[in-house]
């Protein structure tokens, strides 16, 4: 595997994130600069770490986060794709399984919150 492939699989920040990374990171270090002290400091890592973000196209804290929200949802059932990434397969297995659950079945009107059966 080369280096650049592996490169982009680890990237996590695109488009217009990485490009407002960029903007940010270079607007923080002029601000840093210009205003020295402990805040200049600050806004000087501040601007550093979003520079650095946006010419990577990696946050480890972002990576972070998706772990811990793939983990947590993986937890409470769900899975890890979104419902607009389902594969075409996947839809049509869903169709197919909603089909065969609803085969035979009849709509009798009744509604059991208004009139529940008796004895009950």
């Amino acid at each position: 595997m080369n280096n650049n492939s592996s490169n982009h699989q680890n990237q996590n920040v695109h488009g217009w994130e990485r490009a407002m990374s960029l903007a940010g990171g270079l607007y923080f270090l002029a601000k840093g600069l210009s205003r020295g002290g402990l805040g200049g400091l600050l806004q000087l890592g501040i601007g550093g770490l979003a520079l650095s973000r946006g010419v990577t196209g990696h946050c480890e804290a972002k990576r972070v986060f998706n772990e811990i929200n793939e983990q947590a949802g993986m937890a409470e059932g769900r899975s890890h794709q979104m419902p607009f990434e389902r594969s075409e397969k996947d839809s049509q297995q869903l169709q197919a399984n909603a089909a065969a659950a609803t085969n035979g079945t009849t709509v009798t009107g009744n509604d059991s919150l208004k009139s529940p059966p008796a004895g009950v």
